[in-house]
């Protein structure tokens, strides 16, 4: 596996340096013990395939474990390195609400009017009154309806902008049946809206936009398109409409269209602020609207030096952005709209429940930052409750350096932990890189583009930018490449001792996947390459929860109880010989019959283990995922680590004292209760090899969490077997066909029928249990670890009847960030406006129609 290769996170890697110093028969315990890794490996592979909660019905897909190697790992993940767009969301624009002259629309409403959560009664708008409606198309305020049908002008002028200010390309391939083209889903969901609503965009040529406004179709010509860029974060198009009136129509980012606006209606201006402060808080993506009116002479003086503008060849990109500078101002303001960019079912609860569980998400995505941080904010990554979301914009080494070191001073001075005077080395060790940093109060998250994460991704910055980052609960790397996104994954997986998972779904995400230790492929919209590449696949963003904190977890514990035991019942077997080499002269003879070493590990102690580490699980699914803190043990790894091994070692050296000396004592100077003696080897070594087996079967049952019919069946069925055996191989039938191999005949019946062996044996039994249950005891009362915390709290809350869980009440957040977001691209204006992308279906589908009988040809 890739991390246990390249960091050695492996349990079974790390533990093999240790598997040799088992005495005895290395070799067959090292290959009982990777076999029976396997073994559990494979067992906990196919639940990750076998789960039903990890099942998609929509598209059919099942999550599916690629890699049987990995499982453990799954439960000490640090670091996730998500992509976004179709990992996170669904790349689906929905068209949400709107403010239009003071007043919002698309909240449900109840019989009082007051805001409601979205019930399974409530119907959407119908819009069968438009025969060319899209169907898909869904919205629940009626109210927005109405006003359209009332002939509301503020309503009908806000949805004739959004009918004409775009770049969409119409095509009726059926009578009735309108399919768009949109450049960027945003464009397409506002066309849409306005198409439900009544101002259907129909077609356009270079010169003309024709839409139909409540069944009137209507021709408007294009005068001008003054493109999208993401410096000017707005866009706008001249229109004659056949009245001869010239309009400009602009739609843009708040930030920037509020600023040019009439200082006219201020009380209009205030409302719509805080209408688009709501929907920012809500996470949606916003647009504000606005339109101007030209005068004629104007306009054409306007026009001319624009057409200067542009034939000049030096400068022609600044004289061009003046006037639009100039244009574009003096607007009066129509409303604001706000788009979902629809999330995956769940994505917020799972990002929530990772977080809890001290696991990071960093974001690498190729979309824009205004875009990134809205999904941010609508996934919860970033919230307004934050102390400082830092913004590394610098294009220059320089300007990115002091922007990460004044964000490291910020947090730095607010955790009061050292002065202003706080100055970063520039180089530090590998080994040191552990900061006062990753303890700051307060909740910090990091947003850097791509040109500046270029710089800090240099040999003599990144250490800079690591420790930046990791200080941080959210980081958001927007407009980064492929290799850059592999980069990152680098940088953490070379300085942070932390396994790091990476999700994707598209081709762009593979090198990303297979840097990670362990890569996750969605099985979406964008191919199955990230799949092919990933070791484990599903569906939906939501089963990485269940992945991690569930099956990651349970494998994990599985795997550390199974190395522990491994271990104590190898080092109590092989050590009893060591402690009997002081009382035979430390020749070759063994203090168990040759029968009982063979089939020790293969028969009596295989299966319960196995049934131990397939079954096992110390919480169920569901409190698993209630109580996410239960997988910070495995981050840590601190269920099997060095002092783990020397605790287990040491415990099974104080067993096999007890497990030889026990049966030593009882056995000499003993006599049976018919006189004779018992203290010989063959009684002995059945004394001993029968304190042992019991000894490590009741230490089984103190390790297992959950019980279950297969658990029992192993245990009782292995004590079961034993005596099977030994009273099978001990029998006078044996000895006398197989003389030579059988040589204990009698021993067993001779024997185990004897009060005093049985005493000693639950004398055995009780010197090795008692100081496990006992220091368990003592060490929960004392110093209880988290796991102990929440399997007490589990506990009760077992025993407690069910409370029914509270109505969520519909709350709002209030933002005075801008929610702008818009996913489109220069140059599609001037495309559209040379015709160069409408190729005409007749030799006069630009020119007009000819007809002979036309005024115009007639004699």
């Amino acid at each position: 596996s890739r991390a246990s290769d390249e960091m050695g996170y492996s349990l079974p890697k790390r533990v093999s340096q240790y598997v040799f110093l088992v005495p005895g028969d290395s070799a067959q315990s090292a290959t009982f013990l990777f076999s029976s890794v396997e073994i559990i490996r494979l067992g906990n592979s196919f639940y990750i395939d076998w789960d039903r909660k990890m099942y998609y019905p929509l598209n059919d897909t099942p999550a599916q474990a690629r890699t049987t190697t990995l499982n453990e790992e799954l439960g000490q993940i640090k670091y996730i390195f998500s992509d976004k767009t179709g990992t996170l969301t669904q790349n689906i624009m929905v068209f949400s609400k709107c403010s239009v002259n003071k007043r919002s629309y698309g909240d449900v409403l109840d019989v009082l009017g007051y805001k409601a959560e979205l019930g399974e009664k409530t119907e959407p708008v119908d819009f069968s009154f438009n025969p060319l409606a899209d169907p898909n198309f869904t919205f629940w305020d009626t109210g927005l309806l109405e006003a359209v049908k009332l002939g509301d002008p503020h309503v009908h002028e806000f949805f004739r902008l959004l009918s004409l200010c775009h770049t969409v390309m119409s095509e009726e391939k059926n009578p009735g049946e309108l399919y768009y083209k949109a450049q960027s889903p945003d464009e397409g969901a506002l066309v849409t809206a306005a198409r439900n609503f009544g101002f259907v965009f129909r077609s356009r040529t270079p010169k003309t936009i024709t839409v139909q406004e409540l069944g009137q179709p209507v021709t408007y010509q294009l005068l001008a398109i003054l493109d999208f860029n993401n410096v000017r974060k707005r866009m706008s198009v001249i229109v004659r409409n056949h009245e001869g009136q010239i309009r400009l129509y602009c739609k843009g980012a708040d930030t920037i269209l509020l600023e040019r606006l009439h200082p006219g209606n201020q009380e209009l201006y205030n409302v719509t602020t805080d209408h688009l402060n709501e929907y920012a808080g809500e996470g949606l993506r916003t647009l504000v609207l606005a339109y101007r009116d030209l005068e004629e002479s104007y306009y054409t003086s306007w026009a001319e030096r624009l057409q200067r503008a542009r034939t000049i060849s030096e400068g022609r990109e600044d004289r061009v952005a003046r006037l639009y500078e100039e244009v574009e101002n003096d607007m009066v303001l129509l409303g604001a709209t706000a788009i979902e960019d629809k999330l995956q079912q769940g994505v917020p609860e799972t990002i929530a429940l990772l977080t809890l569980a001290n696991i990071k998400i960093w974001v690498l995505t190729g979309d824009k930052q205004e875009t990134a941080v809205n999904i941010g904010y609508s996934c919860k990554m970033l919230t307004d409750e934050m102390t400082e979301v830092f913004i590394i914009t610098g294009h220059t080494v320089l300007e990115v350096r002091q922007e990460l070191r004044k964000a490291r001073e910020k947090m730095m001075d607010s955790s009061r932990s050292v002065g202003n005077g706080f100055t970063y080395p520039e180089k530090v060790a590998a080994s040191n890189l552990t900061s006062v940093l990753e303890a700051v109060a307060g909740e910090y998250a990091l947003v850097i583009n791509g040109h500046s994460l270029a710089h800090a991704l240099e040999a003599d910055m990144e250490l800079e930018f690591l420790e930046t980052a990791c200080a941080c609960k959210a980081v958001i790397c927007c407009r980064v490449t492929p290799l850059q996104k592999a980069q990152v994954v680098e940088l953490v997986k070379k300085y942070k001792k932390a396994v790091t998972l990476a999700i994707g779904d598209g081709a762009n995400d593979v090198s990303m996947i297979k840097t990670a230790h362990i890569g996750v492929g969605i099985s979406g919209q964008e191919g199955i390459q990230a799949v092919l590449a990933s070791d484990y696949s599903f569906s939906q963003f939501k089963f990485l929860q269940r992945l991690l904190l569930v099956h990651g977890r349970w494998s994990y514990l599985r795997m550390c109880k199974f190395l522990c035991y491994f271990f104590y019942k190898n080092f109590a077997f092989t050590l009893v010989h060591f402690w009997y080499g002081f009382f035979s002269g430390f020749s070759a003879q063994t203090v168990y019959d040759e029968w009982f070493i063979t089939l020790y590990n293969l028969v009596y102690t295989a299966l319960p283990v196995l049934g131990m580490s397939l079954f096992d699980q110390d919480v169920d699914d569901r409190w698993s995922l209630q109580f996410p803190q239960l997988y910070t043990p495995g981050q840590e790894n601190l269920y099997f680590n060095k002092l783990e091994f020397v605790k287990c070692t040491l415990y099974s050296v104080y067993s096999s004292l007890v497990l030889f000396f026990v049966p030593y004592g009882a056995m000499s100077n003993s006599v049976r209760s018919d006189g004779k003696a018992v203290a010989d080897y063959q009684s002995f070594a059945l004394m001993a090899q029968t304190c042992l087996l019991i000894v490590v079967s009741v230490q089984m049952g103190l390790d297992t969490a959950y019980w279950t019919a297969v658990n029992q069946l192993f245990i009782w069925g292995s004590l079961a077997m034993y005596f099977a055996i030994t009273f099978t191989m001990y029998s006078d039938g044996t000895y006398l066909i197989f003389t030579a191999s059988f040589p204990f005949i009698g021993t067993a019946r001779n024997t185990l029928n004897q009060p005093n062996v049985w005493l000693a044996i639950f004398l055995c039994v009780t010197l090795c249990v008692l100081p496990v249950v006992g220091f368990r005891f003592v060490k929960m009362q004392l110093r209880p670890t988290i796991s102990d915390k929440v399997l007490s709290r589990v506990r009760e809350l077992e025993k407690r009847p069910p409370v029914p869980l509270p109505k969520r009440r519909l709350q709002r957040s209030i933002s005075r960030r801008s929610g702008y977001a818009f996913s489109h691209q220069h140059g599609f204006g001037a495309l559209i406006t040379s015709g160069r992308n409408m190729r005409p279906k007749s030799p006069f589908g630009i020119m007009g129609s000819f007809s002979p009988n036309s005024e115009k040809h007639k004699d």
